[in-house]
């Protein structure tokens, strides 16, 4: 199992554009993905989980994976929220 934390810094968060790059840069890989915030974990390859947790800018969530390629996963997927959802 693979985890890191990220700061989301973008002002907006993961709203319905981000979340749509985050979720297929998660559907890329084999591995299961999910995203923690504070104590809520959900599936990283659901829009609708993604957009539950109402993640805004500012807020520090995990991002968590298992399987054969789960490193990999977890590192594109910090990438991508420290570039600001760049797609």
């Amino acid at each position: 199992m693979s985890v890191k934390e990220v700061l989301v810094e973008n002002q907006v968060g993961l709203h319905a554009r981000p979340a749509t790059f985050f979720i297929q840069k998660a559907n890329e890989y084999k591995a299961s993905i999910w995203v923690e915030k504070e104590e809520r974990r959900v599936n990283a390859k659901s829009l609708l989980g993604v957009l539950s947790l109402g993640i805004v800018g500012g807020t520090t969530i995990k991002i968590i994976a298992d399987g054969s390629d789960e490193a990999e996963a977890v590192d594109s997927l910090v990438a991508l929220v420290k570039s600001g959802f760049a797609s």
